[in-house]
Formats: structure tokens, sequence, C-alpha cells
């Protein structure tokens, strides 16, 4: 799966991962937090560029998102931190990842943002430049995660591939087993595509074998899943995470409904091995 996110950012799949991101870092409470994220992207995406308009996913998402008054709630953090970021205005800028986590890190959390690509980090270190306690890294986030992984207190880790490598699916579950062997009380958010349902399931149960803790599964699949060669939904893991199931019900099937073709959302635990 080829996926620049200059032209993907602001869409449907975003605001299932960012809604239910900043709903997690909340649930998290005030205790210190470590947030590693694997692949970070830039961090702020310019929805007027020319990526953004060739693509219109954002018109498509978040933009209809801001239109809407009757959003679940759970939404509420992601349409306030979009507002803030465009002044109130139309939104021409989207909040990645990078900027949400830090805009919402406690003073004694830390985040560390790894992007391999050096053109992305450059934009990525600029976006957090004079952020207290964040540090931007240019490098595999997979080894990062596991190599810089604290041994205790709270971690949080972030792992969001673009896809474009046959092995993303093997290394997001290498990457969760080394990062909890270093540290059992790791949690982790997971965002996959879903493309077919073979692919998936299968990735769910080599996840089973490998990571011993309480998962939940969250899909939003806007289209049923008859073309594997299209993106006709996205699906969230949460590892060993509080309990989520209702927001992420809540926001799965809002953007499946409103924003989808035929769409449903499904969320469901996964028990480990």
């Amino acid at each position: 799966m080829n996926y620049r996110h200059a032209f993907h950012a602001g869409n449907f799949a975003d605001l299932v991962k960012h809604a239910a991101l900043l709903r997690l870092m909340a649930a998290l409470g005030p205790a210190p937090l470590t947030v590693i994220d694997t692949h970070a992207g830039r961090g702020l995406y310019d929805l007027a560029g020319p990526e953004a308009r060739k693509s219109g996913e954002a018109e498509a998402g978040v933009v209809r998102l801001m239109e809407r008054k009757d959003a679940p709630a759970a939404f509420g953090p992601l349409t306030r931190a979009v507002a803030a970021l465009n002044a109130g205005g139309p939104v021409r800028r989207y909040p990645g990842s990078p900027w949400l986590i830090a805009e919402h890190l406690l003073p004694q959390g830390r985040y560390l943002a790894c992007e391999l690509r050096k053109e992305e980090h450059d934009a990525l270190r600029s976006a957090l430049k004079g952020r207290p306690n964040v540090e931007t890294l240019c490098a595999d986030g997979y080894r990062a995660a596991v190599e810089r992984c604290p041994p205790k207190g709270r971690v949080l880790l972030l792992v969001d591939p673009p896809f474009e490598k046959p092995d993303d699916y093997g290394r997001i579950v290498e990457t969760l087993e080394g990062a909890r062997a270093r540290n059992r009380n790791l949690q982790a958010l997971v965002w996959l595509p879903l493309k077919d349902l073979e692919t998936f399931d299968a990735f769910l149960r080599d996840l089973e074998d490998a990571v011993d803790a309480p998962m939940l599964v969250a899909e939003a699949r806007v289209k049923p899943l008859t073309d594997p060669m299209k993106m006709n939904g996205c699906a969230l893991v949460l590892v060993n995470g509080p309990d989520l199931a209702a927001d992420l019900t809540r926001i799965c099937s809002w953007v499946a409904q409103e924003l989808g073709e035929g769409g449903a959302a499904r969320v469901y635990p996964l028990a480990s091995s």
C-alpha cells in the first residue's frame, strides 16, 4: 500500500485514529506517561496543498466532521484541536498524531516521535520545535520502539505504519512482542487498513499468538470488503488498554455510517494466547 500521508491527511481513517488516540490519552490519566510513535510523519498537514486537493479525502473526512453538530462527544477533543489550529476558520491545516500528542502531553510526560524519511523528519522536527519533553528521531521506528522503551513506568506505543512494505504486519507483531518484553505494563494502539479479511485475520492470529495481553479490536468499514486493492476501511487494536469499547463503538459507527457507503462498525475483544 503506497501511503503518502499528505494525500490522505484528515480522511476518515485519520478521524478514527485521532479521536481514539485523544480519548485514550485522556483515559490514561495524570500519571507520568512516555509515548513512543513509530511512524510519526510530518506532524502538520496543509489541506490547501496539491496532494490534499488532488485526493479530496479531507473534504470527505474532517471538513464534513467539522460541519456537523451532531457527531458523538468522543470526537470533541479532535474537533476542538482542529478548530484551534485553524483559529476557528475554514479547515486548511490538519494536525497529525505528533501535534495532537504534544498538545495533550502532560508536563511530566515524554514523547519520542520516530520518522524514517529524512524530509518528513525535517518537517516533523520543525513542527515540534521548542516543545518540552519532546524528541524526534530520524530512524526505523520499529527498532527504536524496542530499544528506547523504558523498562519501568507507563508507556503508550503508537504504531501507524504506511504499509508500503509486505513485512509491516510481521514487524508490528515483533515490535509489540519486543517492547512488552522490556516493559510488561506497556500499552499500545495499532492502526491498520482494512483491505481484505484474510490479511487482517492472519495478522490478528499472529498477534494473539505473540502478545499475552488483553486486546480490543475496533473496525470502521466504510465499504464492503470486496476489492482487496482498495482501502475499504480501517481498524484499531488497543493492547492492554483501558475499556474504551463504548467510545470506540461510537467513533467507528459514526464514521462508517456517516462517511461510508453501506458502512458498518465492529468492536470486539481479542483473546491472547
